[in-house]
């Protein structure tokens, strides 16, 4: 029993001292700020590396309870009646109490809440509660650190900061704390005083830094005048800038809108006129544009010239031009190949001989017609006869005299007499000169390799016949591989090579080759053919075969 009592006297005087030691420890910790209604404000203690709110609690003005506030204790803000209240946030690792009491303060010193620097002169700044103080302790503040332990020279003078050399950075709100004691509680006024940094006075006229060369319009569109002048620093700044248009005399003035930009040592301003829509009259006008101050004025003169178009510059539109004019040749390049090289090898290539021996000098390929078949019916293609002219020359007269024979024979009959009987040139017939029962395409392909020429009588039963056309797409094929071979279109048809299209359609080679194929037309209602007969002749090879006797 004795025990017992013991232990609960031992628990009462324990509870008592903690809660005394607890109540002194927060008391040490507790602090007291009165701060202006209407100015600006921000906790000194809270040296955090990252923001932190302070939570406050206050009476609510309708219900009675509490609710609570949060401050950003890194962060400047106007004082407020609202804001009173108690505080705490946790500085260094400790926590802190403060009571806040936000009110207005009839023994400030009002005109001592803004001031103005010079900047690099020097310049002293008062603090405006000092009137309130009991004593004469006054310590400064700048960015949440005392004035006195920054490195930069300064005193403090009872209520005056003193600042030896003022910097562009000491723009900004200094605070100086005072205090108060008010029924045995120390409080401690902390007010604030907003510094500008001015640069130093000038007496000097504004400046444009302008180009007076003329500048270049377009005539029918608008364009815009445009002046930059440099006003040095003044208290009380009002710039004056006007565009004029100077016409042989009269000055007219232009309406015009500025806009400013203010930099620490000048302002910037800027004076916009427009012009509509500019008429070869404005390219005699001079423009003006006049700056003025306190200290004098200054203007700049510009002329307007029409702007000379240029399509391509040079520096540009050359280089452009070059990579695509070689980029456009080398896509023809590509989609026209094959068209190309027929072209080449068959104008620039035909001249050359290879080492085979040949043993026809043309290949002749036709399709007999219905017209054909009724002449020759009843004849026999003789073989070949000795040639009239052995030296191969053309007579022009007894040519004549058998077409007068021949007019009514067609080109697939009559062109095997002329070639052979007459100019002396050694064709090869499939239905004569090749062997019947060997491999069709075989046989077409070996004697279009051994004949130097390859002469294709075009008419619109070729190009329904398939053998006709095999005949046409191997000489292609050979003209492609050899450039000895010659290859000659001779058209008796009126159509276009672009409008052919039989059934089945022609292959893809023969369509391209008909486009490009060197060609001679036949037509069998005209009375004469002499220039048909001496385009013919030129075109032939120019050495025959020759022919071996057989005995």
């Amino acid at each position: 029993m004795e025990t017992a009592y013991f232990l609960f006297f031992l628990h009462l005087f324990l509870k008592g001292y903690c809660e005394a030691n607890h109540q002194t420890n927060k008391s040490d910790l507790q602090k007291h700020y009165k701060a202006v209604e209407g100015q600006n404000f921000m906790m000194p203690h809270c040296n955090c590396s990252k923001t932190v709110e302070m939570k406050s609690t206050s009476s609510s003005a309708e219900g009675g309870g509490n609710e609570e506030q949060f401050l950003d204790c890194e962060k400047l803000f106007i004082a407020e009646a609202k804001h009173s209240g108690n505080y705490s946030c946790f500085t260094n690792g400790n926590k802190l109490f403060f009571r806040l009491q936000v009110e207005k303060m009839r023994c400030l010193w009002r005109n001592e809440s803004i001031k103005i620097l010079v900047v690099v002169a020097g310049g002293q700044i008062s603090c405006p509660g000092f009137g309130c103080s009991n004593n004469t302790n006054v310590t400064w503040y700048k960015n949440k650190k005392k004035v006195s332990d920054q490195y930069r020279p300064s005193r403090e003078v009872r209520e005056v900061l003193y600042l030896e050399t003022v910097y562009e950075k000491d723009a900004g709100v200094f605070f100086c704390d005072t205090q108060i004691i008010e029924g045995g509680v120390t409080w401690t006024l902390r007010t604030g005083v907003e510094v500008i940094v001015i640069p130093p006075p000038s007496r000097k006229p504004p400046r444009i830094p302008v180009n007076n060369e003329p500048k270049e319009v377009e005539i029918g569109q608008p364009y815009t005048l445009l002046c930059k002048a440099l006003f040095p620093f003044e208290l009380n700044f009002s710039p004056k800038m006007e565009w004029y248009m100077n016409n042989d005399g009269n000055m007219t003035l232009l309406d015009s809108k500025e806009s400013l930009k203010k930099y620490m040592q000048e302002y910037e301003v800027i004076q916009v006129a427009t012009i509509n829509e500019v008429t070869p009259q404005h390219l005699t006008y001079t423009y003006t544009c006049i700056a003025s101050n306190t200290f004098g004025n200054v203007s700049a003169t510009i002329k307007l010239k029409r702007k000379i178009k240029v399509q391509w510059p040079s520096l540009v539109g050359y280089p452009v031009t070059s990579f695509l004019l070689v980029g456009g040749l080398g896509i023809i390049v590509h989609v026209k190949w094959l068209e190309i090289q027929l072209i080449y090898r068959s104008y620039f290539q035909n001249g050359k001989h290879d080492e085979d021996e040949k043993e026809f000098d043309v290949f002749l390929s036709y399709v007999w017609s219905p017209a054909s078949e009724e002449v020759v019916e009843g004849e026999i293609i003789s073989s070949r006869s000795p040639p009239n002219d052995e030296k191969g020359s053309l007579c022009i007269t007894n040519l004549l005299n058998e077409e007068v024979k021949a007019t009514k024979k067609p080109l697939e009959v009559l062109l095997p007499q002329v070639l052979e009987d007459q100019w002396g040139y050694r064709l090869c017939l499939l239905e004569r000169d090749v062997i019947p029962g060997g491999a069709y395409t075989n046989d077409v392909v070996l004697a279009i390799k051994k004949s130097q020429m390859l002469i294709c009588v075009l008419s619109d039963d070729y190009f329904t016949n398939s053998n006709a056309v095999f005949e046409l797409e191997s000489g292609v094929q050979a003209l492609l591989q050899n450039s000895v071979l010659k290859l000659l279109l001779l058209w008796t048809t009126k159509a276009s090579p672009s409008l052919i299209q039989p059934d089945p359609p022609l292959p893809t080679l023969v369509q391209r080759a008909l486009r490009v194929l060197p060609s001679l037309d036949w037509r069998s209602g005209e009375p004469s053919h002499i220039n048909f007969w001496r385009s013919l002749r030129k075109t032939m090879p120019n050495n025959k075969v020759k022919l071996v006797s057989v005995r």
